[in-house]
């Protein structure tokens, strides 16, 4: 077997003794005889708090590897912690992606096991990994245990949310609130919520990027270091058999994503990131994709912030799959897997355990949980929300807007008493986009004002041209594209304009007259965003970056470059 490697330690020259000397450290004698070298891509971190026990991971990863004939090499890769990274983890999930790729393609690997878990890791790996087109499969890293707070189960993200709102309103105290901390991370893993983390996990599995059947298995649970064990297997036959991202996914490997997304009730970050992964690529898959394959699709996983229930009931209830079978018409039983056999083969001997926790079909949570975009003068380009996740009588809605430029604006005014809002009021929140904070945060889920609040408000119509946490819940249009800083039609809106709403029409208007807009400029602090860096990765980063629309990625970074590296250094 011809081994990429071979480039590397093949030959009795000079350059392949440097490569293979530097190598034996302990390594068997054999180690570069036609024993395939696989990487374990490892985003484990301290300051990443949710992939911290990947190590553990790695270790079962590396057996599974050495059992069945290749080399494992650990490889630590850019870690993102999301609730660490400031000003925001998405400013380097393009960095962290670009770091790993030349790293595969620079080393001496035949194949890669890509380890993540919190939110920007897996989306990071997974577009590397389509741009180097090496043998690569994912291991996520699972969620934590169930947490719960006076008797309550308490969801990652959600129950922040929730609380928070609670001690504004005066309805909790401040005591309890930081009482709730140790109840709610109670185990190792990323948030246990239907947050971004768990949703990039199952639709990574759902791409064919994952050994099915492991996604979503809870991070203490020991069966997830058994499928690692058998991922480090999986990887070395992937390298024999030449199976790379690009020879299984397809269109239709997309398709299934989408049509998973809606069914577990995803995050809508799983947009960005899946738009981004299918341009490394070359598919074409547009924002009016999720809308067409998956916004009709019924939500059927009863889990926060749509639902009740957390992920380690979903794995117990009959998992991911068992979600999967009730929508597998909708699915594309062509589109392969790591394994080289269809997503759909795995799904025969799937059952639901708990019909509380996962719907049948016909009794789902929301009859259409899929992602609706929205266009209109007000987002030409698109624009996301989470029906499922948003409050009925909201998706049809007109009112006032109340404008904020930044997030630093918005903090600053949404509690004054005399802020001129009331319940009917639409709050805009503009210079969040990826070139205006820049990095696109998950600030879209503006909290309410306080007045508000204490009347008995718990949600309003909200628009932002940012993301949001999928851990977050409420009625808000986000990912509004082209952005504020982008000069886009969000950056003309003043207070006092009425905004219209009709996600069943899939509509988002300004209703001001066109000559009146047209009239109008945007001072130029919205269109120069939070700060104009002069150096380093942000510099680069606001001068590439593409909108949300196109998955935020760099304009230089779609597409693939292989992993040929041809020149030698030695």
């Amino acid at each position: 077997m011809s081994l990429r490697s071979d480039q590397w330690y093949a030959g009795s020259d000079r350059n392949a003794y440097i490569h293979r000397a530097w190598m034996r450290r302990g390594v068997p004698g054999d180690a570069f005889d036609g024993r395939p070298q696989i990487a374990i891509a490892n985003t484990a971190s301290d300051l990443s708090p949710c992939n911290r026990h990947l190590s553990e991971v790695a270790r079962s990863v590396r057996d599974g590897v050495h059992e069945a004939g290749g080399i494992p090499l650990e490889l630590p890769v850019m870690s993102l912690g999301e609730t660490q990274v400031r000003p925001t983890a998405m400013l380097w999930r393009n960095l962290a992606a670009m770091e790993t790729e030349e790293m595969l393609r620079a080393n001496p690997i035949d194949g890669v096991v890509l380890l993540g878990g919190c939110d920007k890791t897996i989306p990071a790996l997974l577009m590397a990994a389509a741009s180097v087109d090496l043998p690569a499969v994912v291991v996520p890293g699972g969620p934590m245990l169930n947490g719960t707070f006076r008797g309550e189960l308490l969801g990652c993200g959600t129950g922040v949310w929730k609380l928070s709102e609670e001690v504004r309103a005066g309805t909790l105290t401040q005591e309890q609130f930081v009482k709730s901390e140790s109840a709610m991370i109670r185990s190792r893993g990323h948030c246990n919520t239907m947050g971004t983390a768990s949703t990039m996990a199952l639709v990574a599995e759902a791409l064919g990027m994952v050994v099915p059947g492991l996604a979503g298995t809870p991070a203490p649970d020991s069966r997830l270091l058994e499928a690692a064990h058998g991922t480090g297997r999986l990887a070395v036959e992937m390298v024999a058999s030449g199976r790379t991202p690009s020879t299984f996914l397809t269109e239709g490997s997309f398709r299934n994503a989408i049509v998973a997304l809606a069914a577990i009730g995803g995050s809508t970050n799983a947009v960005v990131h899946l738009l981004a992964i299918a341009g490394r690529l070359g598919i074409e898959l547009t924002l009016d994709d999720f809308d067409r394959i998956g916004s009709r699709v019924p939500a059927l996983a009863d889990l926060q912030p749509a639902g009740r229930f957390l992920m380690e009931d979903l794995h117990r209830a009959g998992g991911f799959h068992a979600v999967l079978r009730e929508v597998r018409d909708l699915l594309d039983s062509e589109a392969a897997t790591v394994t080289g056999r269809p997503l759909t083969d795995y799904l025969d001997e799937a059952e639901i355990w708990d019909r509380e926790v996962i719907r049948i079909r016909e009794k789902p949570l929301v009859a259409e949980g899929g992602i609706a975009v929205l266009r209109g003068n007000l987002a030409p380009d698109g624009a996301v929300i989470k029906p499922a996740a948003a409050s009925e009588h909201l998706l049809q809605h007109r009112g006032r807007a109340v404008v904020f430029d930044s997030i630093e604006d918005f903090r600053a005014r949404i509690d004054d008493p005399d802020l001129d809002v009331d319940a009917d009021s639409v709050l805009v929140l503009r210079g969040c986009g990826p070139k205006g904070y820049p990095g696109m945060p998950e600030v879209s889920n503006m909290p309410l004002p306080k007045k508000l609040l204490a009347q008995g408000v718990r949600d309003m119509v909200r628009v932002c041209d940012g993301r949001m946490s999928g851990t977050a819940y409420g009625t808000v249009v986000l990912h509004v594209s082209p952005e504020a800083a982008a000069g886009g039609p969000l950056s003309l809106v003043r207070t006092g304009d009425v905004i219209s709403l009709d996600v069943a029409a899939r509509r988002i208007e300004l209703d001001v007259p066109r000559d009146e807009l047209a009239a109008r400029t945007p001072n130029q602090a919205t269109l120069d965003g939070y700060a104009a860096p002069k150096r380093g990765w942000e510099r680069l980063y606001i001068d590439h970056v593409n909108q949300a629309d196109r998955g935020a990625d760099l304009d230089f970074l779609v597409g693939s470059s292989g992993s040929e590296v041809s020149r030698e250094s030695h």
